[in-house]
Formats: C-alpha cells, sequence, structure tokens
C-alpha cells in the first residue's frame, strides 16, 4: 500500500489532528498505560489489569502506535470493531476474549523518557508542558483581538515563570528537575567541554539553577570546582537537598535571591544561564551584573532561544516561546543577545546552536571579562 501524501493541504490537516495525538499520549501516561507496557502485553489483558474498557484500549493503543510511542506484534484488528474481519466478539461493546489486536511493547525512546520509574523519566514535565500551552492557546485569541492584559511584573519570587515562590520551588523538585537531569545538566556538560576555561575554572556560579543539577553534574565532571546556585529562596531550598543527596555539600552552595534585585557574588570563573535572561526586567543591567560578578578572564555561557531569520528554523522556536512574548517576556532575535553582551562589555564573543533541547533548538552564546 502506498501510503505517500503530497497533496498541499496536509501540513495543515496535521494541525488538526495533532490535539488528539496529545491527548493520546496524556491519557497513556496518566492512565499508568506506559508504565504497565514496560513488559508487553495485549490490549485485553492491559485493560483487564488498568480496569479499562478493552476496545477503547486497543484504540488508544493502536493510535500510540502509530505515533511511534509502541512497537507491535500482530496485525492490529481487535473484536469489537465494526470492520474488522470475521465475527464480532460476545460482548457488543467490543469485550472479546482474545487479544486479536497483537502484542505492544514500549519504543525504546518512550521506556527510556516517559515512564514515571525511568532514570530520565520526563514524563510529568511533559504533562506540565502540555497543560501550560494549552492554557496559552486558550487566551491566544484575546490576545490577537485586544493586545497583552496587564503586564507581568519583573521576575521575583512572587511572579516566577510558573507563578508564585511556592509553585515555582514545586516545579523545580519535579517537572524542571526532569528537564534538567534529561536535557539541560547532559547538554550544559558538552556545551563545557568544548571550552578550554573549564579545564581551568575554580568557582561556578549556576545563575537561575532552579533544583541544580545542572551545577551538580558539572561539579562531578571536575573534582576541583566549587560553585554556587543561585535562584529563588524556596528554590534553593531544594537544590540545597539535591546538593547533600550527592555529597556535594563541602563543594557547593546555595544563595536566594533574585538577579534584578539581590547579589550574586564575585570573582566567578564561570556562570552558566540557561534561559534566564528572557524573565529579567531588563536584559541589558542583567548583563552588566553578571559581568561585574565575574573575574577578569572569566566566561559567562548563556543558553537561550532566540527567534530565527529563517522561516524553516523558525517553524519550532516561535511556537514554543510565543506564549512569553504574550506575557510581555524577553524573547530576542537571532543574534541580539550576543550584540547586547557586547554593549555590557564582554568580549571575545561566540554563539552557535544547540540541537539538544527538545523544545527548539537553543542559542548558546559565549561571551568573556576582557583581561586588563
Amino acid at each position: 500500500m502506498n501510503l505517500e501524501q503530497t497533496h498541499e493541504l496536509r501540513r495543515w490537516w496535521d494541525l488538526a489532528v495533532a490535539p488528539v495525538q496529545a491527548e493520546g499520549l496524556r491519557l497513556a501516561i496518566e492512565l499508568g498505560v506506559l508504565d504497565a507496557l514496560v513488559e508487553p502485553a495485549g490490549a485485553a489483558a492491559l485493560a483487564q489489569r488498568l480496569q479499562l474498557h478493552p476496545v477503547g484500549t486497543a484504540h488508544l493503543l493502536e493510535l500510540l502506535w502509530s505515533m511511534g510511542v509502541l512497537e507491535r506484534q500482530g496485525h492490529g484488528r481487535h473484536d469489537g470493531d465494526a470492520d474488522a474481519a470475521g465475527p464480532v466478539g460476545k460482548d457488543a461493546q467490543g469485550g472479546g476474549a482474545a487479544d486479536a489486536d497483537g502484542i505492544y511493547r514500549l519504543d525504546a525512546g518512550a521506556r527510556a523518557y516517559l515512564t514515571q520509574g525511568a532514570e530520565l523519566s520526563c514524563a510529568k514535565a511533559w504533562l506540565f508542558r502540555l497543560r501550560s500551552m494549552r492554557g496559552f492557546v486558550d487566551s491566544l485569541g484575546e490576545h490577537v483581538r485586544h493586545g497583552p492584559g496587564v503586564p507581568k511584573p519583573p521576575l521575583s519570587a512572587d511572579h516566577g515563570p510558573s507563578g508564585g515562590a511556592a509553585q515555582w520551588a514545586a516545579a523545580a523538585r519535579v517537572q524542571i528537575a526532569q528537564e534538567q537531569r534529561a536535557v539541560t545538566a547532559p547538554a550544559a556538560v558538552e556545551v563545557m567541554r568544548r571550552l578550554p576555561e573549564f579545564q581551568q575554572a575554580q568557582r561556578l556560579l549556576d545563575l537561575g539553577g532552579g533544583p541544580g543539577l545542572v551545577a551538580i553534574a558539572l561539579a562531578q565532571q571536575r573534582s576541583q570546582l566549587q560553585g554556587v546556585v543561585f535562584d529563588f529562596p524556596e528554590t534553593v531550598a531544594v537544590a540545597a537537598e539535591n546538593i547533600l543527596a550527592r555529597g556535594l555539600g563541602p563543594r557547593l552552595s546555595t544563595r536566594g535571591g533574585s538577579l534584578a534585585t539581590d547579589d550574586i557574588g564575585s570573582d566567578h570563573d564561570l556562570v552558566w544561564c540557561s534561559s534566564v535572561l528572557h524573565f529579567v526586567p531588563d536584559i541589558e543591567a542583567a548583563l552588566h551584573k553578571i559581568l561585574a560578578a565575574l573575574r577578569p578572564g572569566g566566561v559567562l555561557v548563556a543558553v537561550h532561544a532566540e527567534l530565527p531569520r529563517e522561516q524553516g528554523e523558525a517553524c519550532s522556536v516561535v511556537p514554543w516561546y510565543l506564549p512569553l512574548r504574550m506575557l510581555g517576556r524577553h524573547v530576542t532575535h537571532e543574534g541580539e543577545l550576543a550584540a547586547a553582551m557586547a554593549r555590557a562589555g564582554f568580549v571575545r564573543i561566540e554563539q552557535f546552536a544547540s540541537g539538544q533541547f527538545p523544545m527548539a533548538v537553543q542559542q548558546v552564546v559565549v561571551a568573556r571579562r576582557d583581561v586588563p
């Protein structure tokens, strides 16, 4: 069967069906379907185990299989389908006796990232992203018709990226921790390995470090590295727990505050700053403050999404970062962050793109404080 589709409408029809796929994955995570399929099973057995309807379960599994979340052995028909070959099972609603729909197992990527017990699980992080994006979808029409609402206050413990201080700390404990563990920390290690300064660095500042897993990963790479995780006080309490749990208390510490208003220390060799500058009230003021916190020759590594010039590159960045722009946050155009660093006094500025992030390609800007 030739299923190649070349119709010009395909790209827009795919957008219409995407919510079906997202809802299917949400159900599979929240109902425990993916966790249950760590061991292969058919729809009838799985439905019985999870107390679900066998035909509805079979339809969900087939949807997930079509999305590449599951692998399947067998033909994929199941009792209860009106067009299924052969007689319908004895249950008029589709509760057939045998697993005629095939045996399903998790795809390797789903097993690694979407099951709750996996070391690199991002299941809760993905659900968090889905809920957040759906909320913004509901307000997009109002934004287009009437423009932005009341501007969000500057970044503070009461107005963090996810709301109040307690809410932001809770996200750091679960969703942000999942993303840092699976995505940001490995990416940070890869970026730092490219920098010759990392091998001599003694003092690290993980700026807006959340649960501190980036600082922990970098400290584990270099036994001589010491560091500070800076974030809201409620959030760095989570980082402090993680640091102690990994036995890094003698080398890593925390400092609570706001980048906009509080001291971030001084004489740092390295500053890691990922997705923080979107939220500050004034990017250039923040960059001046970071520059002053570096020792001469020190390095800032800033990882943020920027709006690409090319349409093909913009297709993944613009939708993800439209909500921030709707809230009045900063999302710079490509090259603007590096230019702001130059105006702030940074030298030897380099920029490259990283595709190691699941939302969108991020721009990595490496900038240095001059040596007198």
